[in-house]
């Protein structure tokens, strides 16, 4: 399991954010969203029933891992919201199309998504993406990000910003390969 400090786009450093990946064969991906916010400052989205996909997650505390592919321009956008729900969207290339909602994909399953006393833990099976385009680990590179909504204003969360403004569709910050 490889685990990433997630860094505050404007150096909020009252919140702590820790995501962590881990592969489980043959293509099954866990992944650990923990928190540590002893002053309570995150709002939490009132809990849904039985996972449903909804759209504009990122409006209020969403988690994301983002999914891109060496050498190709294609990726997906997962949203995972503490409220249960979820969406995976698809980009032909960077914000490509500008759709909003985005285009949404259904080559990524939701296996496991919990709200848990630390964070989030989320399960995602990739077999139809890797499936559809022939991939292997070696060829995926996964980006973490949270948007947090707080008592303090929205706070945007990544493995690194190296945008002037946050924006985690910037595939130089997703740094973990397989």
């Amino acid at each position: 399991m490889a685990s990433y400090e997630l860094n505050a786009f404007d150096r909020f450093d009252t919140i702590s954010v820790v995501g962590a990946i881990e592969q489980q064969s043959p293509h099954l991906l866990n992944i650990g969203f923990w928190l540590r916010d002893p002053n309570q400052f995150i709002t939490w989205p009132k809990k849904v029933v039985a996972h449903p996909r909804q759209d504009f997650l990122w409006n209020s505390t969403c988690f994301e891992v983002f999914i891109g592919v060496k050498g190709e321009d294609f990726y997906r956008e997962v949203n995972l919201s503490p409220s249960q729900a979820w969406q995976v969207y698809q980009f032909e290339e960077y914000r490509y199309p500008e759709n909003m909602p985005p285009v949404p994909a259904y080559d990524i399953e939701l296996i496991k998504l919990e709200r848990t006393h630390y964070g989030m833990s989320i399960g995602l099976d990739l077999s139809l993406f890797i499936q559809k385009f022939n991939l292997k680990w070696s060829d995926i590179y996964i980006g973490l990000s949270a948007v947090l909504e707080t008592s303090q204003g929205i706070q945007y969360y990544a493995m690194q910003h190296s945008s002037p403004q946050a924006d985690f569709h910037n595939k130089r910050d997703w740094l973990h390969q397989f």
